[in-house]
């Protein structure tokens, strides 16, 4: 209850903390799906350039996040951005890369040739192909990467708030110095809560994007497992 009390209390500034971890998040994930996808398209057709590109992404993941912000002070405090919003955009924007990069390669490169075939034979472009066959085929796997992207990256951002970024992460940060169990939680319910809810977002996005012979085929295929146990 005094948890809730807090929050209520505190609409305000919780309001502005959460604009502040959303805009971080929208804007790393955003940069990452302009960058990802194309690479993930790129690399899909050549085994050893993939191996190489999701080695190095998967390397990235595994920098803990408190050490990449650590990186980034001393990095970017040349140009004048070593606190702030900018390093905490550039270290979320490294983690979002493998799972949108991985999702775009594996749902690119296991397109069914025979439709590749097809298109080629109804004398498509390999944009066209692309755009009219490949892509509309892959929407589901690669939005699976960018939801994942984003649940990944309003977590982190939490720990973005020690660099002086802001977000909701301000909260935890308070409740830690101060021994104030309702900062601490309020900071916890409210991320927890957006990161269920951009999921869900995202998934209807999914949903709203994949083409409507690949939602029947999923509905059919569900109801047909539904039936068999």
């Amino acid at each position: 209850m005094e948890t809730l009390r807090f929050i209520l209390e505190n609409g305000g500034l919780i309001s502005l903390l959460l604009g502040q971890h959303l805009l971080i998040v929208a804007i790393a994930v955003g940069l990452a799906i302009l960058t990802g996808v194309p690479v993930g398209i790129a690399i899909s057709q050549h085994p050893r350039m993939r191996r190489w590109v999701l080695a190095f992404a998967a390397v990235l993941m595994t920098i803990p996040s408190a050490a990449l912000f650590g990186l980034m002070i001393p990095a970017l405090s040349q140009i004048g951005y070593g606190i702030g919003v900018v390093p905490a955009v550039i270290a979320l924007f490294l983690y979002a890369q493998l799972p949108i990069i991985r999702n775009t390669t594996t749902a690119i490169a296991n397109i069914d040739p025979a439709l590749r075939e097809a298109a080629i034979g109804m004398g498509m472009s390999t944009g066209q192909r692309l755009r009219k066959v490949e892509l509309p085929l892959a929407v589901p796997l690669i939005m699976a990467g960018v939801r994942m992207a984003a649940v990944i990256n309003i977590g982190i951002a939490a720990i973005a708030a020690y660099i002086g970024a802001g977000g909701l992460g301000s909260l935890i940060i308070r409740g830690i110095a101060q021994s104030d169990t309702r900062q601490l939680l309020a900071g916890a319910i409210v991320i927890s809560v957006i990161t269920i809810a951009a999921d869900y977002a995202l998934y209807g996005l999914q949903r709203l994007l994949t083409p409507n012979g690949l939602n029947k085929n999923k509905l059919a295929t569900g109801r047909m497992k539904e039936a068999t146990t």
